[in-house]
């Protein structure tokens, strides 16, 4: 059975990419249909299986199957059509264990290879499901797991080209790419009073400072990655939302609150969507980059997580660091506090070497750094974005404005 993963789905199957959508009532209540009827089949046979009853499972997950095979859900609402695909991979593998443990190997190997045709690719999960262990020494198994190997997402990312150089824009009238709002502007000043930051904050040194704000957010606004909150994007409005629902928000809108908790305090800060190369990978993460004088650079804060990154040293890096280390097995340490919710610890394997090995591979930030930047009531452009590729790679369907040059991408910003 595939295990239940310490990270939460970032995004599920209502989660949204990184641009906002407003949906039609209609378009909402279609989703919340769909998303009720596929929790139900999933908690039945999730319940069954770990109970033991692995053939009486085969039923409740035969219907999910029919029902991700026959659904239009992606045809009329925002989910993704690649969405439905993974959910698929992942209850046909599951469906395989249940074979695999009632001594069908036959059926078994054919629900795993529709999985893999679907896109499954927990290649550490496969190898050590015990529940597959019948199957191991058949050829067929074999054959799917090598396929499923090619697709861990640190294979992935040592793949990808290197960055280059962005002559063109470098020499742009010397105009930074990102602006940040100053912390003197009415509404950071509104942040900063509302939530008390200074004493957040604290009176320590800078680094100190920057993970006690982290801390707080992370504390103060639960994450759901399947929930939205349909309210202004900005620290305030997200907080209130969390506290008169008792619902958590995305991880978007949690970094973004982040965003502005920083800028209220002058510390530059951006959210950066953490995107996949699969342009049908549909699950993105957004995390912040806090910039650190002290250190000259970029912090990889992640609110989502109460997460950051060291080297063997103890020092704290970048995203852009954690990402070439990744790339070149060099050693990362994740903090001891990464955890979601204050309920499940996170680590280094799961998180960083599988998960965000996955959402590292290109970036996309706002240009403008600011409070509410993501406005209900403004029409989005693409223009106001701004991302970070490997030299060749073509994001699918964005339209916004990239560059292949990290030094412009990460540079220090000019307040």
């Amino acid at each position: 059975m595939k295990t239940s993963s310490t990270i939460p789905r970032i995004c599920l199957l209502l989660g949204l990419i990184f641009s906002v959508v407003i949906t039609t009532r209609a378009q909402e209540q279609r989703m919340m249909e769909f998303q009720d009827v596929y929790s139900r089949y999933q908690a039945q046979y999730q319940g069954l299986m770990h109970g033991g009853k692995h053939k009486e499972a085969v039923a409740p997950l035969t219907t999910l199957i029919h029902i991700l095979d026959t659904t239009t859900i992606h045809q009329v609402t925002p989910i993704p059509e690649a969405a439905v695909k993974e959910q698929k991979g992942l209850v046909l593998y599951d469906l395989a264990c249940c074979y695999a443990l009632t001594g069908q190997k036959k059926q078994a190997l054919m629900a795993l290879e529709r999985s893999v045709e679907n896109g499954y690719k927990d290649y550490n999960n496969m190898v050590n499901d015990n529940d597959l262990r019948s199957l191991h020494k058949d050829k067929k198994y074999q054959s799917l797991l090598a396929r499923v190997q090619n697709r861990q997402p640190l294979s992935v990312l040592k793949r990808s080209t290197p960055y280059a150089r962005d002559d063109e824009r470098a020499s742009d009238d010397g105009k930074p790419l990102f602006i940040y709002q100053p912390k003197e502007s009415m509404n950071l000043r509104m942040v900063r009073e509302y939530f008390n930051l200074d004493s957040v904050a604290g009176q320590g040194d800078e680094l100190s400072r920057i993970i006690n704000v982290l801390h707080f957010a992370h504390g103060q606004i639960r994450h759901d990655g399947s929930n939205r909150a349909f309210v202004e994007m900005d620290a305030i409005d997200i907080y209130n939302y969390c506290k008169a629902t008792g619902k958590g928000v995305n991880c978007r809108q949690l970094a973004l609150s982040l965003c502005e908790m920083y800028l209220s305090l002058g510390i530059p800060a951006r959210y950066v969507t953490c995107m996949p190369a699969d342009p049908n990978d549909y699950e993105c993460h957004v995390i912040n980059a806090v910039w650190s004088s002290g250190l000259h650079k970029w912090l990889y804060i992640d609110p989502t997580m109460d997460a950051w990154v060291t080297d063997e040293n103890g020092t704290m890096l970048s995203i852009a660091e954690v990402r070439e280390r990744l790339r070149s097995d060099l050693p990362l340490r994740l903090c001891e506090t990464a955890n979601w919710n204050h309920e499940t610890p996170q680590t280094k394997e799961n998180y960083l070497d599988y998960y965000m090995a996955k959402n590292l591979y290109y970036f996309v930030c706002k240009r403008v750094s600011r409070f509410n930047a993501e406005s209900m009531y403004r029409d989005y452009d693409p223009r106001d974005d701004i991302q970070l590729v490997p030299v060749g790679y073509v994001s699918a369907g964005q339209q916004c404005e990239s560059t292949t040059d990290p030094d412009l991408f990460w540079a220090k910003p000019e307040l």
